[in-house]
């Protein structure tokens, strides 16, 4: 029985960020897979942290900014040694701006499963007036 040698080959993981000067995060910090749907009503973005507790999520609105952090706790994986892996261990950041479309007050969010799914309702067209002349 002979052993045969097989190449590995894995693609370079661009998802850390590293021009984030506003961000007061030690360590590397990476960017979540997100995903962005849209309906009439609603825009809804999900976002890959798989690990990371709701608790450890924070979502923030500040200026049209809306901003999410989280934090995967390495100590859960102290005792194990890493062979392979995909996910990234540490603290993620994303941001958007969000357009005057979006009904800010009435953003959601929930965790479920390691997706972080964010729903933004869209401020309803208003139909056309019309002006009397006097």
């Amino acid at each position: 029985m002979t052993q045969e040698n097989k190449e590995v080959t894995v693609e370079k993981n661009e998802t850390e960020v590293t021009n984030r000067v506003e961000t007061m995060i030690a360590g590397r910090v990476f960017k979540p897979n997100t995903d962005i749907i849209e309906s009439d009503g609603e825009l809804r973005l999900y976002m890959d942290m798989p690990g990371v507790r709701k608790e450890d999520v924070d979502v923030k609105l500040e200026k049209n900014n809306l901003t999410v952090n989280g934090k995967l706790h390495i100590n859960n994986y102290a005792d194990y040694q890493s062979l392979f892996s995909e996910y990234n261990l540490g603290s993620f950041s994303r941001s958007f701006e969000i357009s005057n479309e979006i009904e800010q007050s009435k953003i959601a969010a929930k965790m479920e499963d390691g997706v972080l799914m964010l729903t933004l309702p869209k401020i309803p067209e208003k139909e056309p007036e019309r002006i009397e002349i006097s």
